[in-house]
């Protein structure tokens, strides 16, 4: 009942939060950045994540970004993350999420952080109950938050408590752990979240994706994934490498929420401006990107966007 992966491979991209100049919520994107992924053959889209900066968001902000994105609702899976801090504000996110979201996800606290597995799942149990029709995920980032269960623990025991438990984010760069997690699914989603790692995770049996990256290059991961199944490993780890070169360089600025952001302006999707601590490329150290990617032949991979060309 709570499954919503809809065939073998669903790619969700984790949307950035459009900004105006002035660093104000801009949600007049949000239609054509729809309309852009969807082009792209994204499956779905998680939003107010850690690509959305959802920390240096208000909660009221976090729902008025929903608004915006609920109308893409039907053509994209809409996965809305409400985890918190602050448990009141979770559970306030979530129950704004019914009617307009497909499911919610939730990352674990992480100044106040569980001392223990089962002070997590009742986290996330109440979390889930403030929604009850919607399938709640838990989103496993343990190297920004500092919370790191066994997943496969995790997995039993939410399976148990929690009625509209669907599955788990695992964003942790652990593929033993996460083929573990997802052997023993049991029908769950297990939803592999590093981008770097695509190309291993398909050999340790993913099935579902979100990431940053989906958002700039879904025509070189369907090439990727086109060619592991062909049995083509070479080529595969060849263009497998296009995302990790694509991700340092946008890094260079200093992280690749700020580069990666500033790179959807050069794909026809202004996001504007990034808040602290988040750089913002300028026009001439996006051309200078953009060079780079040509040279390297990244270029031939990134997404495209008929309204500019």
């Amino acid at each position: 009942m709570y499954n919503i992966m809809l065939n073998n491979m669903q790619i969700f991209a984790a949307t950035y939060t459009p900004f105006k100049k002035d660093l104000s919520l801009n949600p007049e994107v949000v239609p054509d950045y729809g309309l852009y992924l969807q082009e792209n053959k994204v499956h779905g889209i998680f939003i107010n994540g850690s690509t959305g900066d959802f920390v240096s968001l208000s909660t009221d902000e976090r729902m008025q970004l929903l608004e915006a994105w609920k109308e893409h609702k039907g053509a994209l899976t809409l996965i809305n993350h409400v985890g918190d801090t602050s448990l009141e504000e979770a559970k306030r996110l979530a129950f704004h999420s019914q009617g307009k979201a497909d499911a919610i996800a939730a990352i674990a606290p992480f100044y106040f952080k569980p001392s223990s597995l089962d002070q997590l799942v009742k986290y996330c149990e109440e979390i889930a109950a403030c929604a009850p029709d919607l399938p709640f995920y838990y989103y496993h980032l343990p190297a920004l938050t500092g919370v790191n269960f066994n997943m496969v623990e995790f997995l039993k025991r939410a399976s148990q408590c929690i009625e509209n438990f669907a599955g788990i984010k695992f964003t942790e760069n652990n593929l033993v752990s996460f083929q573990e997690t997802n052997d023993q699914a049991g029908g769950k989603d297990i939803f592999f979240g590093v981008d770097e790692a695509f190309l291993p995770s398909l050999a340790a049996g993913a099935k579902g994706w979100v990431g940053s990256t989906f958002n700039h290059l879904m025509p070189l991961y369907q090439s990727i994934a086109d060619q592991f199944y062909d049995t083509d490993l070479s080529q595969a780890r060849e263009l497998q490498s296009f995302v990790l070169k694509f991700v340092q360089i946008l890094s260079r600025a200093g992280s690749f929420n700020g580069g990666g952001k500033s790179f959807m302006k050069s794909l026809g999707i202004d996001c504007g401006p990034s808040r602290f601590p988040h750089p913002t490329l300028t026009d001439k150290e996006l051309q200078e990107v953009r060079e780079e990617f040509g040279q390297l032949g990244i270029s031939n991979f990134l997404s495209k966007n008929s309204k500019v060309l």
